[in-house]
C-alpha cells in the first residue's frame, strides 16, 4: 500500500482514452459468489459425510467422461475461427510452455534424484493446467459477455493445449520415474512412449476435442437438430456438477500437508498465481505489439491474459497424482490453496483493470478505506480466535504461546489502522506519531512472528521442549519490531500531503520494511525447510499419535499390575460420581446384543461386565476419559502451525515484492496498484487466516455445537414418539456385523486398558475401527467407515466410554456394549 503523492497510475504519456469499459465488473462478484458458493456446498457435503469420497468418484467420472467432453464437442463444432486473434492465442501458448519448462528444469536441478522425475512432471502440470471450464469460464462470461463475447471461445482453444501437448510430457516424466522405481525394468523406452500416447488418446476430453474439430468442418459449424438437445443436456450439466465435485475433492486434502511439502507448495503457488499471469500478460504485450487491433482492444487482451493466468489449478491434476501414486500431498494441498487464493486476486485484478486512470488522492482514499474495512472485520475474528485459545487452555503450551503473541500483534495492527483512519485526517503531530508507532510496531511484529513460530517448531521437532526460556523469543517478537519502528521515527522524515501509512516516512520506511520482511522470510523459509529433514516428518504427519498411544499401552493390566506404573498425566484427579465418569462402572442395564456377553477375570484385576454394578471400582474418574482430555491438550497442532506460517510467508513475499518494486521503479504502473490492494488485504486481514485455522476448535466449538443442535432437535420431537427408533438398514448392519465380523474385530483391535485403579475395560480407538473396516473390506473409504461405525453406535453395538461423543475417526475410546 505504497502510493506516493506524485504517482500517476495511467497509460504513461498517453492521455486516458474516453471509451467505455472493456469488461463488466458489476457481474463479477455474483459470478464469484455463485462459483465459490457451489464449491462450499460440495465441501460441506463431503465434510459432513453426506457424500463419501467413493460416491464422489462417481460424480467425478460423470463430469470428466460425459459432461465435459460433450461441452467441448459442442463448442468445437460451433467455434468461429474467423474472430480468433491468433497472436493472443500464440502468446498464451508460449507463456504456458515457458512456465512448464521453467518449473520442470528447476525441479530437475533441485529435487532429490530419487523422485525428481515424478516431481518434474506433476509440478509442471500443476503450474500450467488451469481450471478453465468449471471456474474460469463463468468468470470470463461475467466479465466479457456483453463487451467481448468472442473472448469466451479462447477458453476452448487454449485448454486442450495443456491436455494434448504439455500433459503428455509430464506423463512421460512420471512413466520414467515409475520405470526407475521398478526392480526388474522390463519396459523399454519405446514402450514408455507408447503408454504415454495411449493414455493421451484414450482421454475422452482429448478425443472429443479432435472429433469436434473434425465435425466443425463437416457440419459447417452447426450441430444437427436430432442431437442438439442431447448434447446441450450433457453440456449444460457440467457447470454446477463440476464445481460441486471440486468442493468434494477438497475435503481432507490439507490434512495431507507435511513438512517436506512446504517449500514446494510456496514455489508452486507463486508460479501458478503470480508468475503465470505476469508472463501471459507480457507475452501478449510483446507479440501483439503491432497494434493491428485498436489500442483499447490491445489493452483489453493483455488484461484478459492476466486474468486467465490467475485461474487456479484444475482438480484433474490430483487425479493424475493419485493414478501414479506420486506427490499426492503437494498436489492436493496446492490445489485447495490455489483455488481459494485465486478468488481475491481475480476480483481485485478485474476491479482495478476496469479503471483506465486514477488520481493519486482518490487512489489513496480507496486504499485507506479498504484497509479500514478489512481491519474491522478482521478484529472481530481475531477476538473470537483469542477467546477460543484461552478457553481451550492451549495458550499455556508451546508453540501456542507464540501463536497467541501473533494474534495479539494482529489485533494491535487492526486497532492501529482503525485509529489511523481517524487520526491521519486531523492536524495533530503527537497523534500521528503515537498512532503510527502503534500501527507499525504491531505490523512489523506480525511480519516477525511467523518466522519465530517456524523456528520454534524446528527447535521442538524431536518432541521435546525448547532448550531455553520461551521469553527470549517473546522478547525478539516484540523487541525487534519496536526497535525498527524507533529507528524509523528518529531518522525518518515525514512525507507531506499523504495519508498512506505505508508511505508516511517515504523511502526510509520502505527500506526498514524490506529489512524486516527479508529477515522474517529467511528465518521462516529456512525453518520450514528444516522441518522436512530428520525425523520430524513422521511425527508431523501423525501429530504425535504414537506418543499418545504409548500412554494407552501403559494402561494394560498385563504391564500395569500396580497403580504405581500409571503415567502421572493419567492419575485420578478431582472427585465425582464413578457412575457418571466411567461408563464401565455404570449400574444402569445396557442393551445387550445376542452372543455378545463376554466374561473374563484374570489375576486380581476386575473386569466390569455389562449390567454389573461396579461397586468395587475404586477410581474417582475414568482414566481413559482423562487420557482423551490430555491428548487434546497435548496436541501441538503442528500441521495447523505449518499451514499458518506457509500462508503468512506468501503474504510476506507479496509485501517484499511491493517494497522492492517501488524502490527500483518510481512509475510502477497498474499492476503495482493491484499489488497494493492485495497487500492491504493480507496485512490487515490476517485475522481471517488465523480464524480459519485456529478459531473453530473441534472439541470446544464444533462438537459441542453439534451436540447442542442434536439436543434441541430431540426436544422438539413429540413426547409420545418413542425415544429410540432404529431403522431397518441399521438393524441389518448391526446383525451382519455381530454375526459375521464382531468376533474377528474383537481379536484384532480390542485391548484391555486400565480405566480405574483396580478396573480394566475392553476398549478400542475409533480410528482403529475405521482402519479395520477398510482392511477387511466392509468400507471403501474412511467416510463410509465413519458411517458404518455410526450405524453400529445407533444400533447399540458400540458406544463411547463416557457416552460423550458419537462415533468419530479419532483417538477416542469406544467399547462393544456386550
Amino acid at each position: 500500500m505504497k502510493v506516493p503523492a506524485n504517482l500517476n497510475i495511467s497509460y504513461g504519456d498517453v492521455d486516458p482514452p474516453e471509451t467505455p469499459h472493456t469488461m463488466s465488473i458489476d457481474k463479477l462478484f455474483p459470478a464469484l459468489l455463485e462459483c465459490f458458493g457451489i464449491i462450499l456446498c460440495g465441501y460441506i457435503a463431503g465434510r459432513a459425510n453426506i457424500i463419501t469420497s467413493t460416491q464422489a468418484k462417481g460424480l467425478g467420472n460423470f463430469v470428466s467422461k460425459f459432461a465435459l467432453p460433450a461441452l467441448l464437442f459442442k463448442n468445437m463444432v460451433l467455434l468461429d475461427f474467423g474472430n480468433v486473434i491468433w497472436s493472443f492465442l500464440w502468446s498464451i501458448l508460449i507463456a504456458k510452455v515457458s512456465v512448464f519448462f521453467i518449473v520442470c528444469l528447476i525441479t530437475l536441478l533441485v529435487a532429490s534424484p530419487d523422485t525428481r522425475f515424478s516431481k518434474a512432471g506433476l509440478f509442471s502440470i500443476f503450474a500450467t493446467q488451469s481450471n478453465d471450464f468449471a471456474l474460469g469460464y463463468p468468470i470470463v462470461e461475467a466479465l466479457y459477455k456483453n463487451t467481448h463475447s468472442e473472448y469466451l471461445q479462447y477458453i476452448y482453444l487454449v485448454a486442450p493445449v495443456s491436455l494434448m501437448v504439455l500433459n503428455p510430457i509430464g506423463f512421460a516424466f512420471c512413466e520414467i520415474q515409475k520405470w526407475r522405481d521398478q526392480r526388474d525394468r522390463q519396459q523399454s523406452k519405446l514402450q514408455i512412449v507408447g503408454v504415454v500416447i495411449f493414455q493421451v488418446l484414450k482421454n475422452p476430453i482429448v478425443f472429443m476435442v479432435v472429433i469436434g474439430i473434425i465435425f466443425h468442418f463437416i457440419l459447417d459449424q452447426k450441430i444437427p437438430a436430432f442431437m442438439e438437445q442431447f448434447v446441450d443436456g450433457l453440456a449444460n450439466s457440467f457447470g454446477g456438477a463440476a464445481l460441486f465435485y471440486l468442493g468434494l475433492s477438497m475435503v481432507g486434502q490439507l490434512g495431507k500437508l507435511t513438512g517436506s511439502t512446504v517449500v514446494a507448495l510456496i514455489l508452486l503457488i507463486t508460479a501458478k498465481l503470480l508468475v503465470m499471469p505476469l508472463i501471459c500478460r507480457e507475452m501478449v504485450e510483446l507479440l501483439d505489439a503491432d497494434h493491428t487491433n485498436s489500442g483499447l482492444n490491445h489493452s483489453s487482451l493483455s488484461n484478459y491474459a492476466f486474468l486467465y493466468g490467475v485461474f487456479p489449478t484444475a482438480p484433474s491434476v490430483a487425479i493424475y497424482a493419485a493414478h501414479y501414486n506420486m506427490e499426492l500431498q503437494v498436489v492436493t494441498s496446492g490445489m485447495v490453496l490455489s483455488t481459494f487464493l485465486s478468488a481475491p486476486i481475480m476480483y481485485v485484478s478485474a476491479w482495478l483493470l476496469t479503471i483506465p486512470w486514477m488520481d493519486p488522492k482518490p487512489l489513496m482514499d480507496s486504499l485507506q478505506n479498504v484497509s479500514f474495512n478489512v481491519s474491522i472485520i478482521s478484529l472481530v475474528t481475531l477476538v473470537w480466535t483469542v477467546t477460543v485459545m484461552f478457553l481451550s487452555k492451549k495458550f499455556k503450551r508451546l508453540p501456542h504461546m507464540f501463536t497467541l503473541n501473533l494474534f495479539l500483534a494482529q489485533i494491535l495492527a487492526c486497532v492501529g489502522m482503525i485509529l489511523w483512519n481517524f487520526v491521519v485526517r486531523q492536524d495533530s503531530f503527537i497523534g500521528h506519531v503515537l498512532t503510527f508507532t502503534l500501527l507499525y510496531s504491531s505490523l512489523y511484529s506480525t511480519y516477525v512472528w511467523p518466522g519465530l513460530i517456524a523456528l520454534s517448531l524446528v527447535l521442538m521437532k524431536r518432541g521435546g521442549e525448547l532448550k531455553f526460556a520461551p521469553g527470549f523469543l517473546v522478547i525478539a517478537g516484540w523487541g525487534v519490531p519496536a526497535l525498527v519502528a524507533a529507528v524509523l521515527l528518529i531518522t525518518g522524515e515525514r512525507m507531506p500531503d499523504t495519508i498512506d501509512s505505508a508511505f508516511f516516512y517515504g523511502r526510509p520506511q520502505n527500506i526498514c520494511t524490506s529489512v524486516v520482511l527479508v529477515f522474517s522470510i529467511v528465518l521462516g523459509g529456512g525453518s520450514l525447510m528444516g522441518l522436512s529433514r530428520g525425523t520430524w516428518d513422521f511425527k508431523y504427519q501423525v501429530l504425535e499419535r504414537d506418543s499418545m498411544l504409548s500412554t494407552t499401552e501403559d494402561l494394560r493390566p498385563q504391564s500395569c499390575p500396580d497403580t504405581q506404573t500409571i503415567p502421572d498425566m493419567l492419575e485420578p484427579a478431582g472427585t465425582g460420581s464413578i457412575n457418571r465418569e466411567c461408563h464401565m462402572c455404570d449400574c444402569a442395564p445396557s442393551q445387550p446384543m445376542p452372543d455378545m456377553i463376554v466374561s473374563t477375570n484374570k489375576n486380581d484385576t476386575l473386569v466390569i461386565e455389562p449390567g454389573q454394578c461396579g461397586t468395587d471400582c475404586e477410581s474417582p474418574g475414568c482414566l481413559l476419559a482423562q487420557e482423551e482430555q490430555q491428548r487434546q491438550l497435548a496436541d501441538r497442532q503442528v500441521a495447523r502451525h505449518v499451514l499458518l506460517c506457509l500462508l503468512l510467508t506468501v503474504s510476506l513475499l507479496a509485501n517484499l515484492s511491493s517494497c522492492l518494486w517501488w524502490l527500483f521503479n518510481r512509475v510502477p504502473g497498474r499492476l503495482y496498484l493491484e499489488l497494493q490492494f492485495f497487500c492491504a488485504v493480507v496485512n490487515y486481514g490476517q485475522g481471517f487466516i488465523s480464524f480459519g485455522i485456529f478459531g473453530l476448535d473441534k472439541h470446544l466449538i464444533i462438537l459441542p455445537f453439534k451436540k447442542r443442535i442434536s439436543n434441541l432437535w430431540h426436544r422438539m420431537k413429540p413426547e409420545e414418539q418413542p425415544q429410540l427408533v432404529v431403522s431397518d438398514d441399521i438393524m441389518m448392519t448391526c446383525t451382519q456385523f455381530t454375526t459375521y465380523h464382531k468376533e474377528q474385530c474383537v481379536r484384532d483391535i480390542v485391548q484391555k486398558k486400565r480405566c480405574g485403579e483396580r478396573t480394566v475395560a475392553d476398549t478400542f480407538l475409533g480410528i482403529e475401527l475405521v482402519e479395520w473396516l477398510l482392511q477387511v473390506g466392509l468400507s471403501q473409504d474412511r467416510g463410509e467407515a465413519l458411517l458404518y461405525g455410526g450405524r453400529l453406535q445407533q444400533g447399540g453395538v458400540l458406544q463411547h466410554i463416557t457416552q460423550e461423543y458419537g462415533f468419530q475417526d479419532d483417538e477416542l475410546h469406544y467399547r462393544f456394549t456386550a
